[in-house]
């Protein structure tokens, strides 16, 4: 079996460890260290972090291995409280109580469920992330302005019927007003730059030539800001579950305390059958 990330050109090859006899390298992380009487995290004793960090901070250290600055705790704490719910407006919380309404022992396998739904069209600033990425990559290759750049991608998208991620909402029209908040505070703390323009710019190009009134969603947004922090798009996904978390816990434990063994969907909340009528073997 072997591993390949294209993103890092990274091969480990698990045969390579059989025919050595050599593992030394095979585990390895620099993430924690468990030792004698304390955890390291990052190099700091998890008492320390315990005593002096929020969760915010301990977060973003966890995540970039060094502790964030003033401002990017700041940010990175108004990323965190962007999505922390959104009714039944999304997969997520169904998901979530259904899985609790039938198993309400415990909290865990509703939580589990709810997370399972994250993705492509929800709480998925990682998409949006790679389609900024590659739009900025474009720009530079082409020597183009941002304005070109939002002609060049929405163009392209559109003739091959392509979807840009983060943008529309089935509860927000033509703004998201957390995208707005969300904004806001980056700007404050210096983190709106290049590539929130050109997904802006693409944004507003798309509305000009499709003539739709869709807004630019929280997932977008959150796709520029944490950009602009220097975040991984793989880091981004965990972030918007950690972001959600608090709202799936609040729905399971509802559903538990409060909620309908056994969830259904009756007909009359949309159980419709499409198949044959009655009919028997011969």
């Amino acid at each position: 079996m072997t591993y390949k990330n294209e993103r890092w050109g990274k091969v480990r090859n698990v045969g390579r460890y059989i025919n050595e006899g050599k593992w030394d390298d095979y585990w390895q992380t620099s993430i924690s260290h468990a030792i004698e009487k304390t955890c390291l995290i990052r190099g700091y004793p998890l008492e320390e972090i315990i005593e002096n960090l929020t969760y915010t901070e301990t977060l973003y250290l966890t995540l970039r291995g060094e502790l964030p600055t003033k401002e990017e705790a700041r940010l990175l704490n108004a990323v965190l409280c962007s999505i922390p719910d959104h009714q039944f407006v999304a997969s997520t919380a169904p998901a979530a109580r259904f899985a609790a309404s039938a198993f309400p022992d415990s909290p865990i396998p509703g939580i589990a469920a709810g997370i399972l739904t994250m993705g492509s069209y929800t709480v998925s600033p990682q998409d949006s992330a790679d389609f900024i990425n590659e739009s900025h990559e474009l720009m530079a290759s082409k020597d183009l302005t941002i304005k070109e750049t939002a002609i060049d991608v929405v163009s392209e998208c559109l003739e091959n019927k392509k979807r840009i991620p983060g943008f529309g909402h089935p509860t927000y029209r033509n703004v998201d007003p957390r995208s707005e908040a969300l904004k806001k505070v980056a700007k404050e703390c210096g983190f709106w730059g290049e590539k929130g323009q050109i997904y802006e710019a693409i944004h507003k190009e798309f509305v000009r030539v499709t003539g739709k009134e869709i807004p630019l969603n929280i997932d977008g947004m959150m796709a520029c800001v944490l950009n602009e922090m220097g975040f991984d798009p793989l880091e981004m996904a965990g972030i918007a579950a950690v972001s959600y978390m608090c709202g799936i816990i609040a729905h399971v434990v509802e559903e538990i305390k409060e909620g309908v063994p056994l969830r259904i969907i009756p007909p009359e909340h949309g159980a419709v059958y499409t198949g044959p009528d009655e009919r028997h073997i011969k």
